[in-house]
């Protein structure tokens, strides 16, 4: 990566994390994959661990369609739910006790749904984490009013990043860190900052991102009564 010397500190040593699973509600749905990774400054990887789950659910095949991992192959080759969720959670809580950030592209959806499984075996859960990195939140933050989707794909295409196999955990965790790394480097005035400056700066963008859709669906789009959480990182 070139002017790797222009990375903020954040950006030099950062963890990454994304998980696939059963479904979109962080309520019920079950991690059937995961991955978290370490990479330095040139956005090498410097150590990685993987989780294949057996969720102890049917995987439905709208989620098998987006990440491939079948019901019949979770259960003959992934490793039992409660123990995965609790080796996951002690990853984490890890990785952030050391103060490195861990980054994951729209974070309230990892983190939301690794509490939710904390919580449904039995394991401690994860207490306000922190320093998160998200990449769709800053985006959103630095580039406001750049018009299109802003997906993982979507966003990586725009700043160079390389992303292959999307959703595929280490594929999209990979290329989330690498593109916060990308996104630092392209606004080094706003994000030149500590890790838990940018940590809190995010939770109030992420509310007033939230506010602001919130804003767009009921008066132009005429639903009034929409309503969506502007909570981060984990709703």
């Amino acid at each position: 990566m070139e002017n790797t010397p222009k990375l903020p500190e954040w950006a030099r040593d950062l963890f990454v994390f994304d998980t696939e699973t059963t479904g979109v509600n962080t309520d019920t749905a079950r991690i059937v994959s995961a991955y978290i990774g370490r990479l330095d400054a040139s956005g090498a990887v410097t150590a990685e661990r993987s989780w294949l789950i057996d969720p102890g659910v049917e995987i439905p095949w709208q989620a098998q369609k987006v990440h491939g991992i079948s019901t019949e192959q979770a259960r003959a080759e992934g490793q039992q739910a409660p123990e995965a969720v609790a080796e996951i959670v002690a990853a984490l809580r890890t990785a952030l006790e050391r103060g490195v950030p861990v980054v994951a592209y729209n974070a309230p959806y990892d983190f939301s749904i690794v509490q939710s499984e904390a919580l449904r075996y039995g394991v401690a859960p994860l207490v306000n984490p922190s320093p998160i990195i998200d990449p769709l939140v800053i985006d959103k933050a630095v580039d406001t009013y750049r018009r299109g989707k802003r997906t993982l794909t979507v966003t990586t295409e725009h700043y160079g990043v390389r992303l292959d196999d999307a959703h595929h955990a280490s594929a999209d965790a990979l290329a989330a860190g690498r593109l916060a790394q990308a996104i630092a480097q392209a606004y080094p005035q706003r994000l030149d900052v500590s890790a838990q400056q940018l940590h809190t700066a995010q939770i109030g963008w992420a509310q007033e991102q939230a506010d602001s859709f919130i804003d767009y669906m009921r008066n132009t789009r005429g639903m009034t009564d929409f309503w969506t959480s502007g909570s981060w990182p984990v709703r």
